[in-house]
C-alpha cells in the first residue's frame, strides 16, 4: 500500500479527513481502493476500526462531487445499520463528514 489511500478522494474530502482524523486506519486504507473501483466490498475488522466511515466517506465524497441526477435516479446509496448503532452512525459517520467537507469546500471556494 505505497499509494496514499486519500488520493482516491476529492481534495476537500482528503483535507477534512486529515484535519479531523489524521491517517486512515488499515481497514480504511485497504477498503477504499475496491470501493472506489465500484466493487462489492466487505470490510472485516474490529469495532472502532473505521469500517463504517470507510463506506460513508466514499459515498459522501461521490455524492458531493457529482451532479444531482434526475429525480428517478436519486437513490444512489443504501446503508443498513443495526438499530443500536444508528444514532452514532448518523452523527459520527454522516453528519460530521458532510458538514466538515462542505466547510473545507466553502473555504476553498470550490462549492
Amino acid at each position: 500500500m505505497a499509494r496514499d489511500p486519500l488520493a482516491l478522494f476529492t481534495p476537500e474530502a482528503a483535507t477534512w479527513f486529515r484535519a479531523s482524523l489524521g491517517t486512515p486506519t488499515l481497514a480504511q486504507a485497504r477498503g477504499w481502493p475496491p470501493i472506489a473501483a465500484g466493487e462489492s466490498t466487505l470490510l472485516l475488522a474490529p469495532t472502532g476500526s473505521g469500517k463504517t466511515l470507510a463506506a460513508f466517506l466514499a459515498a459522501i465524497d461521490r455524492l458531493m462531487s457529482s451532479k444531482e441526477p434526475a429525480k428517478e435516479a436519486r437513490c444512489r446509496v443504501l446503508y443498513v445499520s443495526p438499530l443500536k448503532a444508528l444514532a452514532v452512525d448518523i452523527e459520527k459517520n454522516l453528519r460530521a463528514p458532510l458538514a466538515g467537507i462542505a466547510e473545507v469546500a466553502r473555504r476553498a471556494g470550490t462549492r
